[in-house]
């Protein structure tokens, strides 16, 4: 018998957040934030700032932002907390393969041992795998 597998539904609250968040970073752009400079490892100059680059704009800017717009910018930190958690799975990555032990790495991160952190870095490559 053939596996079910079930896609789970956003729900409304799923749209409302992805809507604020889309609102946010609109505002943000017309705010200044689209004038950023393009990071050299963007794949595409013409892409807009990623999540992280556009919450530490909004805080820069936060004394010229409305209340909404604050809200606004808090929606936007998950999807900046998934951009990080992106790049410290790719720098844990390139540091295994270059041979760094676990130890190594524990003590960069202020693990207090090396199965703590890789217990860690598996819980947050599940997570990234999760998403993909």
């Amino acid at each position: 018998m053939e596996a079910k597998h079930y896609v789970e539904r956003p729900s409304s609250a799923d749209h409302v957040r992805a809507r604020r968040a889309r609102h946010a970073e609109s505002r943000l752009l017309d705010k200044g934030a689209g004038q950023l400079t393009p990071r050299p490892w963007q794949p595409d100059p013409a892409t807009s700032p990623s999540a992280v680059d556009l919450t530490q704009y909004a805080l820069w800017r936060s004394s010229e932002l409305t209340p909404d717009e604050l809200l606004g910018s808090l929606s936007l930190l998950p999807a900046a907390r998934v951009e990080l958690e992106s790049v410290e799975v790719g720098l844990l990555f390139v540091a295994r393969s270059e041979g760094l032990t676990w130890a190594h790495i524990a003590e960069a991160m202020g693990f207090r041992s090396p199965q703590a952190c890789q217990q860690y870095v598996n819980r947050l490559s599940a997570r990234q795998d999760g998403r993909a």
